[in-house]
Formats: structure tokens, C-alpha cells, sequence
């Protein structure tokens, strides 16, 4: 069985920081967005190793809507 998991990632000055919202705690880094993002895949392969099926399927079957806003300050 396929999921699609939504995965967060920003940039700072140390990097980059990955997290996954609907899997509480799994969050991972990575000094380039190619490392992060062989990171995450791995956190996430992981996390879901611990679930039934079941919990899987309840758990990424939440949709996550992300946007980005454009603030102006004065």
C-alpha cells in the first residue's frame, strides 16, 4: 500500500529542518535539502514501522493544507 505524508521542511542559518505535522514527533535535519531530505524519508519509513496498518491508514488519511502568506510590515 502506497501513503502520501505531508513533509515540512525550513531553512535557517544552521541548515535545514524537516518534520512530518500528522506524525507526532517525527522531525529530523540536515545540513543540505538533499540530506534532510533522505533524513525524513528514513524518520518517516521508521515511525511508520512502529503502527498497524490500521493506525496508518487513520492516521495519514488527514489532509494537511499548507499555504504561504505575504505579510507587509509598515
Amino acid at each position: 500500500m502506497t501513503y502520501k505524508a505531508t513533509i515540512i521542511i525550513e531553512k535557517d542559518e544552521h541548515g535545514y529542518y524537516a518534520y512530518a505535522p500528522e506524525l507526532t514527533g517525527c522531525q529530523t535535519e540536515g545540513n543540505s535539502l538533499d540530506e534532510v531530505m533522505v533524513n525524513i524519508q528514513e524518520a518517516v519509513e521508521l515511525y511508520l514501522e512502529t503502527m498497524t496498518e490500521d493506525e496508518i491508514r487513520q492516521t495519514l488519511s488527514s489532509s494537511v493544507l499548507t499555504t504561504t502568506l505575504e505579510i507587509a510590515i509598515a
